[in-house]
């Protein structure tokens, strides 16, 4: 029973240096056993070793039986740094997970990108996936409070369109944050609708029906994008702007977006299932965040109600071959 696992998070050493080392615009402290802690907000992360070792995560996954990862950079971004230096840093995190998947068969990885420079983001796309071998990126759910649907976006979407990008889209801190300073709410409530908000104004703003390459992915198994589908559905229905730069209802878009495992709740995979279809499932942790769990994933796609065969498809095929290997 091969597994891979596509929803995780690394931070390359040379990345935990360059932010220590003075250019950067975020708080960082050390805690108690050593581990860097960087600040962003409404949410912090304590960089614990499977976050940025990568020996120590190996070993970790032969222990629990992960055939491989596909490591993805994480929150906060190299957009909130000053364009200079998320460009800066950008390359510098893909040239170091370029080095990890060109010379450790168990992993590979996503680019990520300087999003709050859109002519530069094109650049590192092309950078990555031409130069350095990657299939896509991933992109945060907003880029400092603007829209992955803003049409300043628009000329990386060609690009990636062009070159039939993956793009993952993975939550980050939302506009209205500081209501959501209390019981982790940020990362728990404010993440999935965030998701579920920039899939949606991807697909009623057209650019899913105007960039039909790119192979979209959704974290944390799309928010609430299979609950609220048919609500979608319905304004489309309903409201003639919801028209306006589509010529299908939301829905048939969306279920061509795939969707990641984390949320570990059997009737919500059996809901994105039903929705989007096997296919478009794709087994994910989250880890090593603290709400990730290596073990969660595999117990809750054991767990479903379906064939053996869709279960490997989840477990491994479906990512195989969105990514080629």
């Amino acid at each position: 029973m091969a597994i891979v696992d596509f929803h995780n998070h690394y931070y390359p050493p040379t990345y935990i240096d360059a932010v220590r080392g003075g250019v950067s615009s975020l708080k960082h402290t050390t805690d108690d056993e050593g581990n860097p802690v960087l600040y962003y907000p409404g949410d912090y992360n304590v960089v614990v070793p499977g976050h940025r070792d990568i020996e120590f995560r190996e070993a970790v996954l032969i222990e629990q039986g992960i055939d491989k990862q596909v490591l993805t950079f994480t929150s906060p971004g190299t957009h909130v740094e000053t364009p200079k230096v998320a460009a800066k840093f950008a390359s510098l995190v893909n040239d170091a997970l370029a080095e990890i998947k060109a010379t450790r068969s168990r992993f590979t990885a996503l680019a990520t990108l300087p999003l709050n420079d859109p002519d530069a983001s094109v650049k590192e796309l092309e950078r990555a996936m031409t130069t350095l071998g990657f299939k896509g990126v991933m992109l945060f759910s907003n880029v400092n409070g603007v829209a992955l649907a803003d049409e300043r976006y628009w000329p990386l979407y060609e690009k990636a369109n062009e070159l039939g990008a993956v793009c993952y889209i993975h939550p980050i801190h939302p506009v209205g944050v500081e209501s959501m300073t209390e019981y982790w709410l940020m990362p728990l409530v404010g993440f999935v609708h965030d998701t579920t908000l920039a899939a949606a104004k991807l697909v009623f703003t057209g650019v899913a029906e105007r960039f039909p390459r790119i192979r979209w992915v959704l974290a944390h198994l799309g928010g609430t994008i299979p609950y609220l589908a048919e609500r979608l559905d319905r304004g489309f229905r309903a409201f003639k702007d919801c028209r306006q730069h589509i010529s299908e209802p939301p829905s048939t878009y969306l279920k061509r977006f795939y969707y990641d495992t984390v949320n570990f709740d059997q009737r919500a995979l059996e809901l994105a299932i039903q929705f989007a279809g096997v296919d478009q499932v794709l087994a994910g942790s989250d880890y090593p965040h603290m709400i990730g769990s290596l073990d969660q994933m595999q117990g809750s796609i054991a767990a479903l109600t379906i064939s053996e065969k869709d279960k490997a498809a989840i477990r491994w095929d479906n990512t195989a071959k969105l990514l080629g290997f």
